[in-house]
């Protein structure tokens, strides 16, 4: 959601930090929190005004009309204070509806003053602009102050001027005060701008000779504007309304939410509930809560909640498991119920969601059967078949009772069952993958023959575009306080363009923003099932790659689209395009928006993105009014015209395309504010009437930037819509100017309306649902009242969501039966290739991997090393050795050995700039090479000469200790053979100066590995060395060597065969390039920081050894 409440001390925190005024605001930041824990030795210490002054106490829990209520204690001491709240602090009260626990408490000094010192203002957004009304009488009684307030209105980017507030608002307010008044309405109206309230409303605000008191006060915020306001806002609390407790569940979920791109949102109405919902998309959520209230159990609906924009398996699970949690702590006499619920997705793998669904019903089996769990299960979308396949083999494994159904079920029949209203019929066999894709058999990879491209009812109307209407006439004039009575406004003036009724057609051309290969692969499928002669995507933008073009498929035929860094290039080289589709993300949609309305062969846009602040969503809308461009979104999937053009993801895969006859265009078109919603409408329309004309989701923000009217006007002005259909929802008044539409005549064709979140009126407390604009205000704005009032209008409204498609039926074939449809011939849906990728995701196909790994596994949510999760690995603090057990070896060795291999990294790190690795790297960085391949150039010399005697010196010294010679034979042999004996000899150390790494590494071995005869085989041959040439040691390369050999061999996790494998493939010779590559890059950083310069070698350390007759 957006706009959130915030306590009122928070609200005077800011006002009182951030706001710009000459008017002198008393009391700055003088109050004290009270809770249950308060220590109030400390609080007098913190604030020793408590001791001195007269004192104002109230609860601060999002409670109106305190005053009214008994609850806010006036003019008392300290101790009077305390005795007020003795009866009122931890105990419960009824406040409306809600009964909660008052338990935080303001206290605040207290302002002695007359009636006449008193006033009242409120600041409050709407989509053309901000409101500000104010009354020069306040406090408790001021009565109906939408009635009796002056109000003047804001627009969009405009200012608040004194002058204007001077003669619009302050008629009544003394000569005396208007001075202060003025600079402090200005100054909180450009705090209330500048740190994004929606809402701000002080009443009283006190003016008398000492300056200006803000008495009580109520706030909202756009929470969506945190990345903007972090700075000026700090870390927000936003309190729960009253009557509901903030549960750690919730603030869990929040946080999940706030880390993922998807949407994950809980809300815990009853924990004791036994009807529990886990529900896919913010508008099918709503669906299913109002279908349960309905069906008589909102006493027992423990949670209101969504998960959407395709989560990850992790976030599925981490999600299920927090309300299987929650459902299985207490049990309920009839046992308890789990609706896993959702539209037919547009874009998320149902079967993965599943997945992790799963994962959390395995682990919680027992608790489930324990308290009686049955969970039904209705879901759609890409690879649904497989999802639901999974979901009913898991209730077969564990016991539980678990009723899976598709879409050829109501989307809500599930929850009749659950509830034991309707039986639970004998479920259809459910198809083992998405197989309504049809392989073409033909090589020929042209667009296929033309279907149906007009009304599926009538012929096309020769001109493809429809001018825009001019209202009829006979609309009353704006009404302040009726919003929804203000004319219906089609055609613009002054500086505003007539915006199109057609919005797309077949030859429609669309610029991608954002590197969403997924969406623009569908798009072209769709083009190219609806029998289009072009692609309608002609070129992507993406900023942050240079200029190149993307590979993508058309029918059977690669084809490429040009990607632009630049919109102006993308604008000036396909001037053919006028819709551009942005995926770009909350943070930068308003500026790539804002640009993309500079160019004037732009009429459509449609903006994916969730999350964008009102404020700047409202300048997007007055740009494109005045610009005459449609804005589709924000928070939307978009929309789709069958047989022309689709948006993006909107309508799904190709299964469900085809499924929902989307291909080509029938008689009704709709518009809805819910994305998946909008595909559960695509599945009802098709299966009730001739299929869908058009259809569009204007997003589930409380200021969409087109509005129902906008759309529902231009389906009337097309001749090839027979019928409309609108779902509506909680929240928002734009559902009344369809009222008045139908009320003066300027909709005439039938509308089949339905607003979803009836639910709320039923609840005690507030609730926010998934859409940031699902919140009503006010009673009119209210799912119930707008029903009533469209059916009052004239609209065909249902009795519940469930008949909305017998609704559309009759009214169809009501339509069909007067002539007004001619139902065609239906044709065969077109043969489309189906995607590789699609289909081996399916299971239709197999192929052999190109290779193979067994360490890591990096495809779900958290990173595996050999079957181990990273955070397992951390937990068990395994260290950089374990980790290289894990990598190299597979196994999870022993602590000892883990502690040995760190070892071995350590001594082999570094030798100084001598040798000749250390050598090469400083070269090349002091030539001004990069660290890579300065790093890479002392690797290189790596090799039996240097470094790579770990394996060499392992093998000889395993061979000639597993054919049973004696060390001297050993060394006799190799001597015999011309061979050096690798690991033994050293340029500097001997026996008489040790190499101190070797003796750290020895102690070691000696006092934690179980045994080492290779390493004493070893040693015995170097006293046989040494006694012949002191250097002759086993140096550190031969020790490791052996040393590795006999903690493969003899700490148990390895066969023999094991072991000798890992040896003869090289795997010793890593302990010394890994930890030498780490004193390579020390000798390049030292070079980069000491500034040296191009090394040249001196001449006097070259011996030059030239022909005799070429010498000096």
């Amino acid at each position: 959601m957006s706009a959130k409440a915030i306590s009122e001390q928070t609200g005077k925190e800011f006002l009182y930090k951030h706001i710009c005024t000459s008017a002198a605001v008393q009391n700055r930041f003088r109050y004290a929190n009270v809770t249950s824990e308060t220590d109030w030795d400390h609080l007098t210490q913190d604030h020793p005004w408590l001791l001195t002054e007269r004192l104002v106490v109230k609860p601060d829990q999002l409670i109106k009309c305190r005053g009214k209520l008994g609850l806010v204690g006036v003019d008392l001491d300290l101790v009077g204070v305390q005795e007020w709240l003795k009866p009122r602090l931890m105990r419960e009260t009824t406040v409306a509806k809600a009964k909660g626990i008052l338990k935080n408490f303001l206290i605040e000094p207290f302002v002695a003053h007359t009636q006449e010192e008193e006033f009242y203002i409120c600041i409050y957004a709407a989509r053309e602009g901000d409101h500000v009304l104010f009354h020069h009488e306040g406090g408790v009684d001021v009565g109906d102050v939408d009635a009796k307030a002056q109000r003047l209105l804001v627009g969009v980017d405009d200012k608040l001027s004194e002058d204007s507030v001077k003669e619009q608002l302050f008629m009544h307010v003394p000569d005396d005060k208007k001075e202060v008044l003025v600079s402090f309405v200005v100054g909180l109206f450009n705090l209330y701008e500048d740190l994004y309230f929606t809402y701000l409303e002080i009443n009283p605000l006190v003016v008398n000779q000492d300056g200006v008191f803000v008495l009580d006060m109520a706030a909202k915020i756009d929470a969506t504007a945190d990345y903007i306001c972090k700075a000026k806002w700090g870390d927000v609390e936003f309190p729960p309304p009253f009557g509901r407790e903030a549960y750690p569940e919730e603030a869990y979920i929040a946080d999940l939410d706030a880390k993922s791109g998807a949407s994950l949102k809980l809300t815990i109405l009853n924990p004791l509930g036994r009807i529990w919902t886990m529900v896919a998309g913010g508008g099918a959520s709503v669906v299913y809560s109002d279908t349960i209230c309905d069906l008589g159990g909102v006493d027992e609906l423990a949670n209101y909640g969504e998960y959407s924009g395709a989560p990850s398996e992790q976030q599925t699970y981490d999600y299920a498991k927090t309300i299987l949690s929650l459902m299985t702590r207490e049990k309920h006499h009839e046992g308890k119920v789990l609706i896993i619920g959702g539209s037919i997705a547009n874009f998320t793998n149902v079967a993965a969601t599943f997945k992790g669904i799963v994962r959390a019903i395995k682990d919680y089996q027992g608790p489930l059967k324990e308290n009686g769990v049955t969970i039904f299960v209705r879901r759609g979308g890409p690879n649904y078949q497989e999802g639901l396949r999974v979901m009913g083999e898991v209730g077969k494994t564990t016991g539980i009772p678990i009723y899976v159904f598709g879409t050829e079920t109501h989307m809500t029949a599930i929850v009749g069952m659950a509830l034991g209203h309707q039986p639970i019929p004998n479920q259809p066999p459910v198809a083992a993958h998405t197989a309504n894709f049809l392989l073409n058999s033909s090589t020929n990879a042209a667009t296929p023959a033309s279907t149906r491209t007009a009304s599926f009812s009538e012929p096309r109307a020769a001109n493809d575009a429809t001018s825009a209407k001019k209202p009829k006439a006979g609309i009353p004039a704006a009404d302040p306080h009726c919003p929804w009575l203000w004319p219906v406004k089609e055609e613009f003036t002054g500086d505003c363009y007539a915006k199109p009724t057609m919005l797309f057609s077949r030859n429609t051309k669309a610029i991608m923003w954002g590197m969403q290969t997924r969406a623009v692969q569908g798009m072209l499928d769709f083009d190219y099932v609806c029998s289009r002669d072009e692609p309608s995507v002609a070129a992507m933008v993406y900023p942050f790659t240079g200029d190149h073009k993307q590979k993508f498929y058309w029918g059977h035929k690669e084809i490429l689209i040009p990607v632009y860094k630049n919109m102006a290039d993308a604008m000036k080289k396909h001037p053919e395009v006028d819709v551009l589709i942005s995926f770009a993300s909350l943070r930068s949609a308003f500026d790539s928006t804002m640009e993309t309305m500079q160019y004037s062969q732009i009429h459509t846009i449609a903006i994916i993105a969730e999350g964008i602040p009102e404020a700047q969503t409202r300048k997007l809308i007055k740009r494109a009014d005045e610009n005459g461009v449609t804005i589709i979104g924000p928070a939307t999937v978009g929309g789709i015209k069958p047989g022309c053009f689709k948006i993006g993801n909107t309508g799904g895969m190709l299964d469900n395309i085809l499924a929902s006859n989307l291909y080509r265009p029938g008689s009704v078109a709709y518009v809805s504010r819910s994305g998946g919603m909008s595909n559960e409408l695509n599945n009802i329309v098709s299966h009730t009437t001739d299929g869908v004309y058009e259809g569009v989701a204007i997003g589930g923000d409380r200021y969409p930037g087109s509005t129902f009217m906008d759309h529902v006007l231009r389906y009337q002005d097309t001749p090839e819509v027979k019928m409309i259909v609108m779902l509506g929802e909680i929240g928002g008044t734009e559902e009344y100017k369809i009222c008045q539409g139908i009320k003066d005549g300027r909709i005439t064709k039938p509308v089949v309306c339905w607003c979803i979140g009836t639910c709320a009126t039923m609840f005690s407390s507030e609730v926010q649902f998934g859409h940031a604009g699902a919140c009503a205000n006010q009673d009119f704005e209210t799912a119930v009242a707008k029903n009533q009032a469209l059916r009052e209008a004239g609209a065909f409204v249902p009795k519940s969501f469930d008949e909305l498609g017998d609704v559309i039926r009759t009214v169809y074939d009501e339509l069909v039966a007067n002539g007004t449809i001619v139902p065609a011939q239906e044709v065969p849906p077109p043969t489309v290739p189906m995607d590789y990728s699609w289909a081996r995701e399916l299971g239709l196909i197999r192929k052999p991997a190109s290779f193979m790994t067994s360490i890591c596994d990096e495809r779900g949510q958290e990173l595996i090393y050999a079957g181990m999760p990273i955070t397992e690995v951390f937990k068990e603090e395994m260290g950089l050795g374990g980790v290289l057990g894990l990598l190299w070896f597979q196994r999870r060795l022993p602590r000892y050995a883990c502690q040995f291999i760190e070892m071995c990294l350590m001594v082999t790190a570094d030798h100084g700039p001598a040798v000749s690795g250390a050598h090469n790297t400083i070269v090349c960085a002091r030539a001004g090479k990069d660290l890579i391949s300065s790093l890479t150039s002392g690797l290189l010399t790596i090799g039996d000469r240097f470094g790579g005697a770990l394996d060499a010196a392992a093998k000889q010294f395993s061979k000639a200790f597993d054919s049973g010679m004696l060390p001297m034979e050993f060394v006799n042999k190799m001597k015999k053979d011309g061979k050096l004996i690798m690991g033994i000899g050293h340029r500097v150390k001997s026996i008489n100066n040790p190499d101190m790494r070797v003796q750290i590494l020895k102690d070691f071995v000696k006092g934690h590995f179980p045994a080492s005869p290779m390493l004493d085989y070893a040693l015995d041959v170097e006293k046989i060395t040494t006694s012949k040439k002191p250097n002759l040691i086993l140096n550190v390369d031969g020790f490791i060597g052996v040393a590795f050999v006999d903690l493969l061999r003899m700490c148990g996790g390895f066969t023999r065969d094991e072991a000798d494998e890992f040896v003869e493939i090289g795997a010793l010779n890593g302990i010394f390039v890994l930890g030498r590559s780490m004193g390579f890059i020390g000798h390049y950083l030292d070079q980069k920081r000491l500034k040296q310069g191009l090394y040249r070698h001196p001449w006097d350390d070259i011996s030059y050894v030239l022909p005799e007759h070429m010498s000096m």
